[in-house]
């Protein structure tokens, strides 16, 4: 019997200028207005999808490269993300929707309440993808940027602060008793005094307790102690990893394995390997496209350099593509997961001119290779990883009709009839739908 999946979307220019750089744009739509994302949003809920988590930056970087950060609007401007969630609350009944946040950028008290009021507000259909970016330190009063496990330590210790305020009402502590006039039992109430290594705060909270449950967390960290927070942690896991039988299931035992470690079951985890599918109308033309990106033209690869540059900080469209990359022109701040994704398997010999190249390169669907084919192929794909014991895929793109339509309308007519995608939703919330297959 077929497994159901689940499917989300990652809106991953975060609340910026979307459809820039493309002929979306020409749509003429406002990106900073709500009705071109409500309007998106209305239609993954119809195909089915679980949740659309929206990416977050809320720092430009450095000040010498901030230019290389919006010029091509890759890495810039953005807009908050936690703000625009009640206009999608308000345009959809059943999506869940996804802010990314940074415990850098909330204090937890503050955190708690804001959440708290959200969450309520859209009848249980609010997530938080947590972040641990430390690039971002310096806009909100913080200490100088910490490492990377400490800056998952500080993360564990707000949510766990968060959570500690999310429960501070205990059951019947809200009494609404209209006979006896009493709304609330402050004896049932608990005084949080938090006293910890990153932040001191007192509760209790002054907002309700949730009517089903508390929000979602995700997260998107692979190294070693990003699984372990995941597994201590999340609902839901983003994987990046190659999607081959191999990959998936040693990937998932270590999500399983650190929930295991932290007292949770590996059920308690719902894990989405992102995939990016460029969808064609035949084989004859995904072939076509895959052959032709063997041999990429130098605007592709400039193009290719644009992008990168803004994640990494560093204007490589300025270096000489023949020549080999030198690494010790990326910054001490920046990312060595990023750096690592540029790289590949290249080694110090390489010309920039290969490895851009090799970003090019597209593979096909049937084969295993990439991500170039058909609805039909697209559909296979998620066949095979649901038999691997898959928990579902999330989408990558813009949040533009013309992206989510060009990507879904031909796809999810295909998932329904094999019994890959939901015919409905359930009631309490995300984390309800999250947990119902």
């Amino acid at each position: 019997m077929t497994r159901l999946q689940h499917f989300g979307w990652f809106l991953a220019r975060g609340f910026g200028p979307h459809g820039w750089g493309t002929d979306a744009w020409e749509w003429n739509h406002r990106w900073t207005r709500p009705e071109l994302y409500q309007e998106s949003a209305r239609v993954l809920e119809q195909a089915g999808f679980d949740l659309l988590i929206i990416e977050d930056a809320p720092s430009l970087g450095s000040a010498d490269t901030i230019d290389l950060r919006v010029r091509h609007a890759f890495g810039g401007p953005k807009h908050d993300p936690l703000l625009l969630a009640p206009y999608l609350f308000a345009a959809t009944q059943h999506l869940g929707v996804v802010p990314t946040v940074n415990p850098a950028a909330y204090l937890p008290y503050t955190a708690a309440r804001q959440f708290a009021t959200l969450q309520h507000l859209s009848e249980d259909r609010l997530g938080l993808n947590v972040v641990t970016d430390t690039g971002s330190a310096r806009h909100f009063g913080a200490a100088p940027p910490l490492g990377h496990d400490a800056a998952y330590d500080r993360a564990e210790e707000w949510l766990g602060g968060v959570r500690d305020l999310w429960r501070s009402w205990d059951e019947g502590a809200l009494v609404e008793d209209v006979a006896s006039g009493r709304y609330a039992d402050g004896t049932r109430m608990r005084p949080v005094a938090h006293r910890g290594e990153y932040f001191a705060f007192d509760g209790p909270l002054n907002a309700v307790p949730f009517e089903h449950d508390e929000p979602a967390i995700v997260s998107p960290g692979g190294s070693g102690r990003g699984l372990a927070f995941a597994g201590a942690n999340s609902d839901v896991q983003l994987a990046l990893s190659p999607l081959d039988e191999a990959s998936i299931t040693a990937y998932r035992a270590r999500i399983h394995q650190a929930a295991l470690e932290r007292g949770r079951s590996p059920e308690d985890v719902t894990i989405l390997f992102a995939v990016q599918p460029v969808l064609v109308d035949s084989p004859e033309e995904a072939d076509r496209l895959v052959a032709a990106s063997r041999h990429p033209d130098e605007e592709t690869l400039r193009t290719i350099a644009r992008r990168q540059s803004s994640d990494l900080e560093t204007d490589l469209t300025a270096l000489d593509l023949d020549a080999p990359l030198d690494l010790a022109i990326f910054a001490d701040h920046v990312s060595h997961g990023s750096i690592r994704r540029l790289v590949g398997d290249h080694d110090a010999a390489t010309p920039l001119r290969t490895i851009l190249a090799a970003h090019a390169r597209a593979g096909r669907l049937s084969d295993g290779s990439g991500f170039v084919g058909t609805a039909d192929e697209f559909a296979d794909l998620i066949e095979r990883l649901a038999a691997w014991g898959n928990d579902g895929v999330l989408l990558w793109g813009d949040l533009h009709p013309v992206t989510v339509h060009r990507m879904l309308d031909r796809v999810v007519p295909i998932l329904r009839r094999r019994g890959l995608l939901r015919e409905e939703f359930v009631s309490g919330g995300l984390k309800a739908n999250l947990s119902a297959f």
